[in-house]
């Protein structure tokens, strides 16, 4: 899955560039999860089965996933 092209729609429930880019160094799996287009419960079965297309971060009772990962699997080009 390819990141929104600027100006393009982002499908309902998934994110747009604009919004990809203004995420905070980790996130958590539900965001993350927008991310790919997916809903919550299904991104933590991926977790659970090892599946999910990211290195994922446990920390104490949450999980959270690393943005820059995210935006290079999408193959978001980051401004810099």
């Amino acid at each position: 899955m390819a990141a929104q092209e600027a100006g393009e729609q982002a499908p309902c429930g998934a994110m747009g560039l604009e919004e990809l880019l203004a995420l905070p160094a980790t996130v958590n799996v539900t965001t993350a999860g927008r991310a790919f287009g997916i809903g919550r419960d299904k991104a933590y079965e991926l977790i659970r089965s090892g599946r999910f297309p990211v290195r994922t971060l446990p920390l104490g009772g949450t999980i959270r996933v690393p943005t820059t990962e995210l935006w290079k699997i999408l193959g978001v080009d980051v401004p810099g």
